[in-house]
C-alpha cells in the first residue's frame, strides 16, 4: 500500500493522545466518472465540519454548532476559495501530466494539510502533502522548514519554494499561529459536543472458537483519545495481545477492541487479568475482570453479554456525524484504481514543462478574511 494511502487512512481515522486537530482534504480527479472533480473536506477532532465539491459549488456547514456561530460572510469566503482553488488543481494535475509524460487518462492530485494543538503542553504542530496519482509528490517538513520531494518530478518545485523565504515563514506563521487559533475557535463553538467526554460499554468475548484469542471490545466512547490494555496481577502486559485500530461508529462514537491469547494460560489463572479502558488525559480507568463463565463465543447461540462501566466523566447525549466513511472509501478505492490505471496510460516524449510555483491568492480563508491566505500549487 502506497505511503500517500496509508497517511490517508492515518489522518481520517486517529489522532495524538492529547492533541485536538483541524484538518483539510482537498482532491482534484480527472475523467473519473460519477466522481466530482473537486471535492474538499475539513475536519475538527475527526468530525467533518465543512464540505464543498464542484457538483454544487458551495461551501455548506455539516454541524449545528458552525451554523449558529458562523455568519454567512464566512461561507462566501470559503465559497470564493474553494471555487478558486478548484481551477489552481485543475491545472496541477495538467502539469504534473506533462512532468511525468502523460497524456489524457484517469489522475488525481490531492493536498493535505493541517494542525494539532496539545491541550495539556500548549505546543502546536502542523503538516502539509501534496500526492499525485496516489503516491506522495512533495511534502512540507515544519522542524527543517523544508520542503522535501519523494518524487523527482517534484525536486524542481523543492528548489523554487525553498528558495523563497517569505514563502516559508508564511507557511510556518500558518501551522504555528493562524491555523491553532482557528482550531481553538471550532472547538469552542462545538464545546458541548467535541469536548464531551463519553465512557465505553465493554464485553468480553472469544472471536472464533473456544481456541481463539479473547477480545475485550469497547463501545460507544467519545472521544478517540483513548487506548486499551490488559492487565495481569494489576500490571500492564504486552505477551500475547494485540491491539486493534480505534473505529467510527455510525452514531459519531468510537469503538475498539484488544485481544488476548491465554491458550497457554490455565482456567484458573484468568481472573489474574483485567482489561482497562483510558481516556487520555483523564485519571479514571473503565476496568474489567476477565471472567471464563462470562465468556461466549461464535459457536454458542447465547446472545453475548455486555457489561456496562460507568466512570465519572458525564455522559452527553449529543451525537455528532463524522465525515462519511464512504466517502474516504472512495477516494482510497479511487487512488488504489488510479495506480492501476496509470500502468496502461499512453507515454508521450517530454513537452513543456511550466513551473509550480506557490501563490499568496486566497483559496479559502478558513474563517477571516484578516487569516493569511493558506498556498496552494500553481502555474506562473
Amino acid at each position: 500500500m502506497r505511503t500517500y494511502i496509508k497517511l490517508l487512512l492515518y489522518w481520517t481515522a486517529s489522532v495524538s493522545a492529547v492533541k485536538h486537530s483541524l484538518k483539510y482534504f482537498y482532491t482534484a480527479s480527472s475523467q473519473v466518472p460519477n466522481f466530482p472533480e473537486f471535492v474538499v473536506v475539513g475536519m475538527v477532532d475527526e468530525v467533518q465540519m465543512v464540505q464543498f465539491d464542484s457538483n454544487t459549488m458551495k461551501a455548506v456547514s455539516k454541524q449545528d454548532w458552525m451554523k449558529r456561530n458562523i455568519d454567512e460572510q464566512y461561507w462566501e469566503r470559503e465559497t470564493g476559495g474553494f471555487v478558486s482553488a478548484q481551477q489552481v488543481f485543475k491545472a496541477n494535475i495538467e502539469i504534473a501530466k506533462q512532468r511525468f509524460n502523460q497524456t489524457g487518462g484517469v489522475h488525481i492530485f490531492q493536498q493535505m494539510y493541517g494542525c494539532e494543538w496539545d491541550y495539556v503542553t500548549n505546543e502546536v504542530g502542523g503538516y502539509e502533502q501534496f500526492g499525485y496519482d496516489g503516491e506522495d509528490f512533495i511534502i512540507f517538513d515544519l522542524q527543517t522548514e523544508t520542503w522535501v520531494a519523494p518524487k523527482q518530478q517534484a525536486v524542481v518545485t523543492k528548489h523554487k519554494w525553498d528558495s523563497n523565504k517569505a514563502f516559508l515563514t508564511s507557511v510556518k506563521n500558518y501551522y504555528t499561529q493562524i491555523c491553532p487559533e482557528w482550531l481553538k475557535k471550532y472547538l469552542n463553538y462545538g464545546r458541548s459536543s467535541l469536548m464531551r467526554t463519553v465512557p465505553p460499554s465493554l464485553r468480553l468475548f472469544l472471536q472464533k472458537s473456544s481456541s481463539s484469542a479473547i477480545s475485550c471490545h469497547a463501545t460507544g466512547f467519545y472521544p478517540n483519545r483513548a487506548e486499551m490494555i490488559w492487565r495481569k496481577d494489576g500490571e500492564e502486559t504486552h505477551e500475547g495481545v494485540e491491539i486493534g485500530e480505534i473505529l467510527t461508529s455510525n452514531d459519531g462514537t468510537f469503538q475498539m477492541s484488544v485481544n488476548l491469547d491465554l491458550t497457554s494460560v490455565k482456567a484458573e489463572d484468568w481472573r489474574r487479568y483485567d482489561c482497562v479502558f483510558q481516556f487520555s488525559g483523564i485519571n479514571e480507568n473503565v476496568t474489567t475482570t476477565l471472567d471464563k463463565t462470562a465468556i461466549r463465543t461464535n459457536e454458542a447461540s447465547t446472545e453475548v453479554p455486555n457489561i456496562t462501566i460507568s466512570s465519572s466523566p458525564t455522559a452527553v447525549p449529543i451525537s455528532v456525524p463524522i465525515v462519511t466513511a464512504a466517502l474516504v472509501l472512495a477516494v482510497v478505492a479511487l487512488i488504489g484504481f488510479i495506480i492501476y490505471k496509470k500502468k496502461t496510460d499512453t507515454i508521450t516524449s517530454p513537452g513543456n514543462d511550466p513551473e509550480m510555483s506557490p501563490s499568496d491568492a486566497k483559496f479559502s480563508s478558513h474563517g477571516s478574511s484578516d487569516i493569511t491566505s493558506k498556498t496552494q500549487l500553481m502555474t506562473d
